[in-house]
């Protein structure tokens, strides 16, 4: 059985190095095995028919319902006239099940040329159901509880327009007021192709009213972008953004209000082999957002830079190592001028466990609460996080971690005041991704520092 496997392999390998070659019709013509048994080998003997080389023809869709079939020939996005490639035909069934309107999706080449040499290319998809609503719970020992809940529809004129409506409460059971209670809706609009299959349109408005250790903040904001993405690992975003904040921090505790114009740039380099539980590669992301308040006159960009890398240390990948780290810095303006949610902080489930959200960086005595603090943001923040992936059995696994993080005043961390978290994480495994559950210990605590943190969610902390 294993010497099949190796014969079929091989087979495979060399009808695929044709078809590269732009040869659709390539395959395995005739086979010959003999067996030796007194010497244990095989003599394989393969004949291959290449075919020719061809370009591609016309390209038809079947299973179309609701979903316009022109439009999934457009997204598909295989050129007539282009020699054929099968990393095209790969691509092309990606691209359509990434739509999200599709439960299945095949995408293949026929058996014979058309009469003008060209090869045909047929699609047959299977649509899933279109409208979707659910809600969520996450839970952390130093932010409280919160619930979520959302409708959408992903096919919304035809053209896997995507809708969704979302809104959210959380910080139940850490704070007692339900004045001071999270608050957050959006509407989320998206539209894929629109200026090429490569292109996303969005479009969303927000509403948030927030009260974080650092701030108070009530927020309307709507923004329009366009995301492109560049090859299968590169993705580029921009956005035009305009925002209406009313906030009160340590600076302006009577209030101030903002009326933001932003214009948020994003790129993506994502090699990991699984987004939800990468066991090998690597992600970077590199962001910029300039700002201007009308209100105020002032000006400012926001920079950003993220990395983490996987690499399995077993065959089997029950065993990764991940790392990752970030840094970011706000120039052109004093510390006061930047709006209090668009400063640094860190600390918390995605940055430094054990410390509490905004719990890592410069902060205040708390005037109204003796023994507590306020923090009040930063200019620059740099983090690191180190953590071991152990899958002990199929569907459990456990991970310890160390993260670190600081964030100064200054537009170049300072490195002065670096916090460490250490703790032991668990994940269950399941075909969505994993579960997390986290528990850490600030290993150089402050006063007024949380003694532990304990973060739940969906998925991996980076």
């Amino acid at each position: 059985d294993a010497s099949s496997n190796a014969i079929l392999k091989a087979e495979n390998l060399m009808v695929r190095a044709l078809k590269e070659e732009g040869r659709p019709l390539a395959r395995v013509a005739e086979r010959e095995v003999i067996a030796d048994h007194d010497t244990k080998t095989l003599d394989v003997m393969m004949a291959l028919s290449a075919g020719p080389v061809a370009p591609f023809g016309d390209t038809s869709v079947d299973g179309t319902e609701a979903v316009d079939a022109e439009f999934t020939a457009y997204m598909a996005d295989i050129e007539r006239g282009k020699t054929y490639s099968p990393e095209d035909i790969e691509d092309a069934r990606e691209r359509l099940l990434e739509l999200g309107v599709f439960d299945s999706v095949t995408v293949k080449e026929r058996d014979g040329l058309d009469p003008d040499g060209s090869i045909p290319v047929d699609i047959e998809v299977s649509e899933r159901k279109f409208r979707y609503f659910g809600v969520g719970a996450t839970v952390s020992s130093t932010d409280g509880a919160g619930i979520e809940g959302y409708w959408g529809h992903r096919n919304l004129f035809g053209r896997a327009e995507k809708l969704r409506l979302e809104g959210s409460i959380s910080r139940i059971g850490e704070t007692s007021d339900y004045k001071t209670l999270d608050y957050k809706a959006a509407l989320l609009f998206e539209k894929p192709g629109l200026v090429g299959p490569a292109s996303k349109f969005t479009y969303d408005i927000k509403v948030a009213s927030e009260h974080p250790d650092a701030y108070d903040r009530f927020s309307f904001s709507t923004g329009a972008g366009l995301a492109y993405n560049l090859t299968k690992q590169q993705t580029l975003t921009g956005q035009l953004r305009v925002e209406y904040t009313d906030l009160t921090d340590v600076f302006f505790p009577l209030g101030k209000k903002y009326l933001l114009v932003s214009t948020p740039i994003e790129y993506v380099y994502d090699a990991r082999d699984d987004k939800l539980n990468p066991k090998k590669g690597w992600r970077a992301l590199a962001f910029a957002e300039p700002t201007y308040d009308i209100e105020s006159g002032a000006a400012f960009v926001k920079f950003k830079g993220e990395a983490s890398v996987y690499k399995s240390l077993n065959q089997s990948g029950r065993i990764v190592a991940a790392g990752r780290v970030a840094a970011g810095s706000i120039v052109g303006a004093g510390l006061s001028d930047i709006p209090a949610d668009r400063r640094f902080y860190s600390g918390g489930g995605g940055s430094v466990r054990g410390f509490a959200y905004q719990g890592v960086g410069p902060r205040v005595p708390d005037p109204a609460k003796p023994g507590e603090f306020i923090p009040t943001g930063g200019r620059s923040f740099a983090e690191a996080s180190a953590e071991l992936r152990i899958q002990v059995t199929d569907s459990f696994g456990v991970v310890p971690f160390i993260d670190a993080g600081t964030v100064s005043e200054d537009v170049v961390p300072d490195f002065n005041d670096v916090r460490f978290g250490a703790g032991l994480g668990v994940r269950y495994l399941t075909p969505f991704g994993p579960l997390r559950v986290d528990a850490a210990v600030p290993l150089n605590r402050r006063p007024g520092d949380a003694s532990f943190g304990i973060y739940a969610g969906i998925g991996q902390a980076f």
